[in-house]
């Protein structure tokens, strides 16, 4: 299954458009006559990109809908004449979440559609069975949609970068935020069995030390039972639970806990931790409840009066069909706003050369709270989180942000999150 972006709609702030047809940018990098026609996905027109994500399957519950956000901003950008006169298409091929499934739908991309890149492909056991496959052939394999450090390796995967907060750094910020506000609790943590669990628990006792957790449990995504290991988190007296799991999983261990009669403190990775979808989860009724007080962490702006949030719901207004607002639809929304400056400053006539090396460059903004950390040496997009809670059926940042250098060292930092400007269009 897949489907492209909708062609776009009429115009809807035509001064903008004029502005950017005018402004040609000054410090673009045109490729020599001839060597834009011929980069496989760029047309006159168009720029096709191309993605694999779960619109079927276990996953799709919780991860179906950024795709549908990140089309929706390219309509959005498309209506005010693209970057550099062409508009994007963005080509969404569904994996069910299945390695397998990966390799032939990301194969059906560069070898039938042709895409320029693969953008957010998700999926840290999925997006791993192509890495080898997208760097060999020299395709941009950008802001993939997972924390997994293996994202971030340009001497193996030059052609690769992240988008997620490192999972190691998340657990790094996670454990100094229970350090700063939850002094002598007993800390534990429930992860999946793979990268995301891993390398998240690595980034706690990065912070806490070896021994720094009352219990270690994992999960694996093919079995929808954790009453094992929440009785085990209970019995071993955890006053934190750390939780690096996927939304679904979040709302199962929260759940599991409160039928166990149980009711730590929560801590959740980004991944899993927004609120308005678990609330689809635990329902409206009792997600307030069992959910007041959870802390979770975040990159993007969430923020109930953030100017780049309202700006993202009338989007998704007018060119999602005013589908359910929530964190996944910042993520799609954010991830094709970067896409978007990355292409800008990639130059008028863009090749897949001179976009790896305007990302390098260590010059894109995005629209993060943190500052993004991409440069020649590394391929990591977010190494900062802020803290989220929710009080009262609400989810809102609180206090300072987090920034970790992935082996233990956290500083705490009031650090200003990117303003939005032209509209939500990046210049060109």
């Amino acid at each position: 299954m897949s489907h492209r972006s909708a062609p776009p709609r009429s115009a809807i702030t035509v001064a903008a458009a004029s502005v950017m047809l005018i402004a040609l940018s000054g410090c673009s990098t045109p490729a020599p006559a001839g060597e834009a026609a011929s980069t496989p996905g760029i047309t006159e027109e168009t720029v096709t990109i191309g993605t694999h994500h779960p619109l079927t399957g276990p996953a799709a519950a919780g991860y179906a809908s950024i795709s549908a956000a990140t089309t929706a901003y390219f309509e959005y950008l498309n209506e005010q004449g693209g970057i550099h006169g062409r508009t994007i298409e963005y080509v969404v091929k569904d994996d069910g979440y299945n390695p397998s499934n990966t390799q032939n739908v990301v194969r059906e991309l560069v070898e039938e559609d042709e895409v320029f890149a693969v953008v957010n492909g998700l999926g840290t056991p999925t997006h791993t069975s192509v890495l080898d496959y997208l760097n060999q052939k020299k395709v941009p394999d950008l802001f993939v949609a997972s924390g997994s450090t293996s994202w971030n390796q340009p001497e193996k995967y030059p052609y690769t970068f992240a988008y997620n907060v490192d999972y190691v750094a998340e657990g790094e910020a996670l454990a100094q935020y229970a350090e700063d506000e939850f002094p002598g609790k007993s800390v534990c943590v429930l992860g999946q069995d793979d990268d995301f669990g891993t390398e998240f628990t690595t980034g706690l006792q990065n912070v806490l030390g070896a021994d720094g957790l009352a219990s270690v449990q994992t999960y694996s995504v093919s079995n929808q039972d954790v009453v094992a290991q929440i009785s085990a988190m209970k019995a071993a007296g955890c006053e934190i639970n750390m939780l690096a799991t996927v939304n679904g999983f979040t709302a199962l261990a929260v759940g599991t806990a409160a039928k166990l009669g149980y009711a730590p403190q929560w801590f959740s990775s980004s991944s899993g931790g927004d609120y308005p979808t678990l609330v689809t989860f635990l329902g409206a009724d009792l997600a307030p409840k069992l959910l007041q007080g959870f802390v979770s962490t975040n990159y993007l702006p969430f923020g109930q009066d953030d100017e780049w949030r309202a700006l993202f719901e009338e989007i998704n207004t007018e060119y999602n069909d005013d589908a359910p607002f929530d964190g996944n639809t910042v993520y799609g929304m954010s991830v094709a706003y970067l896409f978007a400056e990355a292409l800008a400053a990639a130059g008028e006539d863009p090749t897949r050369e001179s976009l790896i090396e305007a990302i390098s460059s260590g010059d894109l903004e995005g629209n993060g709270v943190v500052p993004l950390s991409f440069g020649d040496d590394s391929h990591a997009a977010f190494m900062g989180v802020g803290i989220t809670t929710v009080d009262g059926g609400v989810q809102d940042f609180v206090g300072s942000t987090y920034v970790s250098d992935g082996k233990g060292k956290v500083s705490k930092d009031d650090v200003e999150p990117v303003s939005l400007s032209n509209e939500g269009v990046p210049e060109d």
